[in-house]
């Protein structure tokens, strides 16, 4: 096969999707006779990319326009300003972008990174996709149809040689890994590492003081106190780490990133229901040499693995249907995983999974005949792998030394299934027994809030719900060292049920270290919701104030409708007392935004 039939695709996924995304793209080029890589952007030598000749850039957008985290390193090296104009004169390049319309910097990464590349030489082989998962479809409305051209494109550029043909789709392609069963007297990893006793590697190295995605801080739990009301439905958790002697160093506005475990009973489940020995070890072998073997113990139980690897609750995306529909031999399970994977059942799939939040294992029981017939060595290629999940750090070093405090919502909620949704990530922590002594793998990022450095500036800041938590970091911070400034707009239902950190704000209200504004909507249940934009709406000539102060204007929370209607309400009282019209007070604010004076960090 010629050198030039050789594709590299790379992502940047904070969630798994981007990766998802390559690795499809990956299985149909190899059908078409390319050599392919799939490489994490980090994880690629940026030094090789002017030798390559055709790459496709996968990434996701992540807060306010961040790149994710597996691609940071590379995002500020791609965009020095020091680098040749010429420097990608030998590459041709194709970029998919993977975004939600619901935040405003909608597919930021994969727009500047086209540009970027183009500037730096690079040829266009076509439009930038630009895949919403704000669509009825989601994402693959966008990402099916971009590949179905791209792949078009590269036929058309390296045609296949005489007397090829594109492979089949319902042929199953061989796995990534090859999975070797162990007893416990061979105990001798690919990598030559050896474990003692029977007892499976951490991974964790206490030594190095530097912990990252690969190498997160096994911090202890102190406590996973419940903060809302016992009769109140949203149950919610201040969760305590110990992070002493990690040389973990936080700032107001950061980001701790934790890595959950499968809740047991579902891990129980499949390993019942896949009739799997949990306590059976393996080793993994590469069988694809372009293939990274998983960062996991070797060897690993398979009990290890359905915990901490596999995304089994996760919500299956298309191409899981696709490589389950590998294994159907019953004729309608056949049928219906045809329907799911083809472009026009995709509605039918939507509604079967993404409506009520179906998930991969409840999926697994509806396919018996196809779950039965899966081997292990294809697991790594069929389910998605188990994704760390990112929280505003809620506490001041100074106010907490050697902890991390983070506020949790626990996700729990009803669709038409009987069983009710569960959150992996919160619910694992709310279930956590301190009194047990476990630990929490966790590391430490910048978040997308940069609060100002100097203590004279006025700080206003928007937090509903959960949105508080960045807030009551910074607070702490300034409290610490008697700064006033600081103006909160907090909002939730009910003043007794689920008010966070109620007294304290009172405690530094009375001290005159904060201003309080509070909203909670369903105390009087005969009036109408008061939200927190009806707070500023009723404080707005103290606002003006301090906006003419250079106020630094903070929000977060629910991206759904919250933070445009903060953001009317503030267009509102410029458009008042600074006697501005619309036009002039969306200039004012898109001023602030460019001087990092107005930010906001939103989830959906």
């Amino acid at each position: 096969m010629g050198s030039e039939r050789r594709l590299l695709i790379l992502f940047g996924s904070q969630t798994g999707t981007a990766q998802d995304v390559a690795e499809k793209l990956s299985r149909e080029a190899r059908r078409r006779h390319f050599l392919t890589k799939v490489v994490a952007l980090d994880s690629y030598d940026i030094a090789d990319l002017i030798t390559e000749k055709l790459v496709v850039f996968v990434c996701s957008t992540t807060g306010q326009g961040d790149p994710p985290d597996n691609m940071t390193t590379f995002w500020r090296f791609i965009m020095r300003r020091n680098l040749p104009q010429d420097s990608l004169g030998k590459l041709s390049h194709a970029v998919l972008g993977l975004g939600d319309s619901s935040y405003q910097k909608f597919n930021f990464v994969a727009k500047k990174l086209h540009k970027r590349l183009l500037q730096l030489g690079s040829t266009s082989l076509m439009n930038v996709g630009l895949a919403d998962d704000s669509h009825d479809l989601g994402a693959d409305a966008v990402v099916y149809p971009w590949m179905d051209n791209f792949l078009q494109k590269l036929l058309s550029m390296y045609p296949l040689a005489v007397g090829q043909e594109v492979i089949p789709s319902h042929f199953r392609p061989r796995p990534r890994f090859k999975v070797i069963f162990v007893d416990g007297n061979d105990r001798t990893s690919p990598n030559g590492s050896i474990t003692t006793n029977g007892n499976i590697k951490s991974g964790l190295d206490t030594r190095v003081p530097t912990w990252f995605p690969a190498q997160p801080f096994p911090a202890k739990l102190i406590s996973n106190d419940r903060v809302t009301a016992p009769d109140h439905f949203q149950d919610t958790r201040l969760v305590r780490l110990d992070i002493t002697g990690s040389n973990i160093s936080y700032d107001p506005g950061d980001v701790a990133v934790v890595y959950p475990k499968n809740m047991p009973d579902t891990v129980d489940d499949f390993l019942s229901y896949m009739n799997l020995d949990p306590d059976q070890e393996f080793i993994l072998h590469q069988i694809d040499p372009e293939a990274s073997l998983p960062r996991i113990p070797q060897p690993c139980t398979i009990r290890y693995i359905v915990e901490n690897y596999y995304d089994i609750n996760c919500v299956p995306r298309r191409s899981f249907f696709e490589m389950l529909l590998y294994f159907a031999e019953e004729e309608r399970e056949q049928e219906k995983l045809e329907e799911f994977t083809s472009s026009e059942g995709q509605d039918e799939l939507f509604s079967y999974c993404n409506r009520v939040r179906r998930t991969l294992l409840e999926v697994l029981h509806d396919f018996p005949n196809a779950s039965a017939s899966i081997p292990m060595e294809y697991f790594f290629d069929v389910i998605p792998v188990l994704q760390p999940r990112s929280f505003s750090i809620a506490s001041s070093l100074k106010a907490h030394p050697g902890e991390i405090q983070l506020l949790v919502a626990v996700v729990k909620y009803q669709t038409r299934i009987k069983a009710p949704r569960r959150g992996v990530c919160s619910t694992w922590l709310a279930e956590l027994d301190p009194a047990l002594g476990p630990h929490v793998p966790v590391w430490v990022k910048k978040g997308t809030i940069k609060f100002p450095t100097d203590h004279k500036t006025p700080v206003i800041m928007v937090g509903p719900g959960t949105g508080v938590a960045p807030f009551r970091s910074f607070i702490e911070d300034r409290v610490s060292e008697n700064i006033s400034g600081s103006e909160l707009y907090f909002g939730c239902r009910y003043s007794m049920k689920d008010f966070y950190f109620q007294s304290q704000w009172k405690e530094y209200k009375d001290q005159g270290l904060l201003q309080l504004h509070t909203a909670f909507s369903r105390d009087n249940e005969d009036a109408d919701r008061y939200y927190v934009q009806h707070a500023i709406r009723d404080s707005r000539e103290a606002l003006w104030n301090l906006l003419k102060q250079n106020a630094c204007f903070f929000i977060a929370g629910n991206a759904k409708n919250m933070p445009d209607a903060v953001r009317d309400s503030v267009k509102n009282v410029i458009m008042q007392y600074g006697h501005l019209s619309e036009d002039e007070a969306q200039n004012f604010i898109k001023k602030m935004d460019q001087d990092k004076r107005y930010q906001a960090e939103t989830w959906s």
